[in-house]
Formats: C-alpha cells, structure tokens, sequence
C-alpha cells in the first residue's frame, strides 16, 4: 500500500524526534552551536569515547541536523539547522513547566503528610 504524503511527514518527524531522543545527542547539539566542531573535541567535551561520539554524530548527520566537512584528515561537524535549538529551549520550558507543577504536588502530599 503507498503511504499517503501526510503519513510521510509523520515518518519524518518522528524520525527527527528519534534522533533527539538520546541525551548525548542533545548536548551534541548545543556544543555545535558554537560552531564546526571536530568529532575529538566534541567526544572530549562530552566525556565519551570519540567511537561513541562518532556513532551519535551518523544519527544526527543521517537525520539531517548536522553536516560534516573534512579539511585534511581531521572532520568538522557542525549545525545544519540553528532554529533545532529554539525546538529544544521550547521542550527544556515544557519540562520546567512540567516539574514546577509535580514540584507543587509533592508540596502539597508534604502538606496533607504532616
């Protein structure tokens, strides 16, 4: 059955959303914010191994949210899109949101508890 060109970007979408779905990817996203990046800097910066760095770095390249530029042997990552970063900073005040209001709830069980 041929899918439908609505059903596609929802495949895509999701997809986008799979590859923010690991918080190292995340963080690999804001560290480029600050421009190309090569993938030993970022494995350092993050505190992981540069293979872990570099298998994270294909999801978000395959995804389409970074590209990659060698110059010599060394490879730059960096953002393809900047405005991923708005959609993290909305979802980062979504979770705010959310833990201020189960912060409120556990005040008030503290309350009734007493």
């Amino acid at each position: 059955m041929k899918r439908s060109f609505v059903e596609e970007i929802h495949q895509l979408h999701a997809e986008l959303c799979q590859a923010l779905a690991d918080p190292k990817r995340i963080l690999m996203l804001y560290a480029l914010a600050k421009g190309p990046t090569p993938v030993g800097d970022l494995a350092e910066q993050l505190g992981i191994r540069q293979s872990n760095a570099s298998q994270h770095l294909a999801v978000l390249r395959d995804r389409g949210l970074v590209t990659a530029e060698r110059s010599g042997t060394t490879v730059f990552y960096q953002l393809r899109y900047p405005a991923v970063l708005q959609a993290l900073d909305l979802l980062r005040g979504v979770l705010r949101e959310r833990l201020e209001e189960n912060q409120g709830h556990v005040n008030r069980l503290m309350e009734i508890a007493r």
